[in-house]
């Protein structure tokens, strides 16, 4: 994977108390001149609107910057949360597992 990438994985649940942490960890990332953030979604368990409002802001400061925010393992509470509110299209491609945006990123390297 290419040093310009970077992971954050959050872990829990992504809601009204843990949004501010969490777009403080992307505009940390950014700060450090990340081309591409991936979102490991693996350990999250729950999202709430709080925490979908903090991924919409984390992708307006990513691409601010040039750079590009991608997400991968979202279950299935956050991929219906995704369908309802139509970031299932603002958040494109949305990879499987971390595995598999690896294999894109070799494959576009």
């Amino acid at each position: 994977m290419s040093s310009d990438v970077q992971i954050l994985q959050p872990q829990g649940i992504l809601d009204a108390t843990k949004a501010s942490q969490f777009r403080q960890d992307i505009s940390r990332l950014v700060e450090k001149g990340a081309k591409t953030i991936l979102i490991d979604f693996q350990d999250v368990t729950f999202m709430d609107s709080s925490g979908l409002g903090a991924l919409v802001l984390a992708l307006k400061t990513v691409r601010a910057a040039d750079s590009k925010l991608v997400i991968c393992s979202i279950n299935e509470q956050i991929r219906i949360l995704f369908e309802l509110t139509s970031m299932d299209r603002v958040f494109q491609p949305i990879f499987e597992n971390r595995q598999e945006f690896e294999k894109k990123q070799s494959y576009l390297g």
